[in-house]
């Protein structure tokens, strides 16, 4: 089968399944991130989010680490406050863990040149844990992902191991990431559509977009790169100092791309 079409068909497919996310629908913050990626006929999103704060409780052995056998006490895309946090801790049994997770972004591209362009956008605005995975049958992968997560033990079987003050101070710290998340995805969202101009690409309309959550293994490490190249006037002086500062389907991977210092 053409590569082309194949692509078309895998676009089709995956856009057109229900969202299978515990929220159901694409965050707010990446409406149009994803609307701009799934406008464009060489990408699609398999799975976003666009960052988030949690409190999970991890039971009575305080041994599992995956999310789907914890119990969330809390959720929310947007900052929080002490008083909420106090508040379903109680309900916790085991080791309860207070995260802050940035924006994760899969996204499908066509061809491994469509998928270099997203990374260098990406790790320009700031995603310095993005990545490119290419597996057997094709498919290229971008992973947009960033390193500045925060993850901090509250309770052990069930008692509070901190004091509200220490709280409150981290949650003050999840909101400042936040926020510079937020920051960052305004950032690639702009630098992406001034990168997308130059490519003499037409558009495709496309349904509402179905996003369905999947994991994807592409990781990378941090690359210096000149951000004017990738972002044009949308990368600042100063927002470079911050960037400077901070540090599926397919069964099988044949080539995994990382930056040249990974």
């Amino acid at each position: 089968m053409d590569r082309s079409a194949e692509f078309r068909r895998w676009k089709a497919q995956c856009l057109s399944k229900a969202d299978l996310s515990r929220k159901g629908s694409v965050d707010e913050d990446v409406v149009e991130l994803v609307q701009l990626l799934n406008g464009r006929e060489q990408f699609f999103t398999t799975s976003s989010c666009a960052g988030r704060i949690i409190l999970l409780d991890r039971g009575i052995n305080g041994s599992e680490v995956q999310k789907q056998n914890c119990c969330w006490l809390l959720v929310t895309h947007k900052p929080c406050v002490k008083d909420d946090v106090i508040v379903v801790l109680k309900k916790a049994n085991g080791d309860a863990i207070l995260k802050f997770e940035p924006l994760v972004l899969h996204v499908q591209c066509r061809q491994l040149q469509d998928a270099q362009i997203l990374h260098s956008v990406a790790i320009d605005s700031g995603f310095r844990n993005s990545g490119i995975t290419v597996g057997k049958r094709g498919k290229t992968m971008l992973a947009v992902r960033s390193t500045h997560g925060l993850e901090v033990p509250l309770t052990h079987k069930g008692k509070l191991m901190v004091t509200e003050e220490y709280i409150n101070f981290l949650i003050k710290i999840a909101n400042q990431k936040m926020e510079e998340n937020k920051k960052r995805i305004e950032r690639f969202y702009n630098c992406l559509q001034h990168a997308l101009e130059k490519e003499p690409i037409s558009m495709t309309s496309y349904p509402k977009e179905k996003i369905k959550e999947k994991n994807n293994s592409s990781y990378t490490h941090k690359k210096k790169r000149n951000p004017e190249k990738a972002c044009g006037k949308y990368i600042t002086e100063e927002n470079n100092k911050e960037l400077e500062n901070d540090d599926h389907d397919d069964p099988g991977i044949s080539v995994t791309i990382f930056p040249e210092d990974y």
